[in-house]
């Protein structure tokens, strides 16, 4: 009873605080936790006629033919591979642009630098598709420029082996500013009287950015990194449709889970096997983020999320 009143007062004391929240833990429940439930359909043989609870239930089935699919290990490796070059790439890259950005003098130029470097983020991949057609297409600007000066040009949308380059760079292009800005807000919250005082020691730029700024950014780079491993089973399916489209020429490395899932959930009209397969990315993002969440208590106890 005692703790029932002290929970009563403490809502009642920040009440103002609490009914913030609200907005968000409801659409939270509405569009996170009450469609949860259609995850049975991964389960059953969905029929839009008889709905969820009609459909006959038909237990793993859904699950065998992701599995029985002969390319399924070119898919998984396509996914794990591409998420692998996204991580690192914009991480590491994301870190190097936080470290520039706090070291221009300039206030007014260092916001005017950190304005125009976020701005990717909120590009939608379709208008980045109908420039990589400009860029690197038959007649594209690159692809005139290579032949120009070395007289022939790979065919970028008929060879597969370029395209993980292609799409890490335009995932760094697209990911690095956002990444950056929230690396900058670490390095600008840390202590100053540090800096200060590594200077008066005799420390120059490089050291103090070797020794005091990036040991700093090591937790939060960690954190992000578990957040970004739970979804390393998932395809960034917006950006790889949307520039690679229905080009069977790049499917063997670009190819990924999700890309799998619409084209066959649009053949076949199965969404039992997507919902399974969406169910199975979950799952294995879950016990990923678990496994390395452990791991780095060990080796990091002060990153660890939970």
């Amino acid at each position: 009873m005692k703790k029932l009143k002290e929970v009563f007062s403490e809502l009642w004391k920040n009440r103002v605080l609490y009914l913030m929240m609200v907005p968000t833990i409801v659409w939270v429940a509405v569009f996170c936790y009450v469609p949860m439930y259609g995850v049975l359909i991964a389960f059953k043989d969905f029929s839009y006629k008889k709905g969820i609870w009609g459909s006959p239930f038909v237990g793993l089935k859904n699950f065998e033919f992701l599995f029985r699919y002969k390319g399924v290990g070119r898919i998984f490796f396509n996914t794990i591979f591409l998420n692998i070059l996204f991580i690192t790439a914009t991480t590491l890259l994301s870190i190097f642009f936080a470290i520039v950005f706090s070291e221009i003098a300039g206030r007014v130029y260092s916001r005017i630098v950190q304005t125009i470097a976020i701005f990717p983020h909120f590009v939608s991949w379709t208008v980045v598709a109908m420039f990589m057609h400009g860029l690197i297409g038959g007649s594209g600007s690159i692809t005139t420029a290579l032949v120009n000066h070395f007289g022939s040009s790979p065919n970028f949308y008929a060879e597969p082996a370029w395209w993980p380059l292609v799409l890490t760079i335009l995932r760094i292009w697209q990911g690095v500013g956002y990444g950056t800005i929230v690396y900058v807000a670490v390095i600008t919250g840390l202590d100053r009287e540090i800096y200060e005082a590594a200077k008066v020691d005799g420390a120059g730029r490089l050291q103090i950015i070797l020794k005091i700024t990036l040991p700093q950014l090591k937790v939060t780079a960690i954190m992000l990194t578990l957040m970004s491993i739970g979804k390393i089973f998932n395809g960034d399916f917006g950006m790889i449709y949307a520039i690679v489209g229905e080009n069977t020429n790049l499917l063997p490395t670009t190819d990924v889970i999700d890309t799998f899932v619409y084209r066959a959930l649009r053949q076949l009209n199965n969404l039992g096997m997507s919902t399974a397969t969406s169910l199975f990315q979950s799952v294995i993002g879950l016990i990923l983020v678990f496994a390395t969440n452990a791991l780095t208590k060990k080796v990091e106890p002060d990153a660890a999320i939970f």
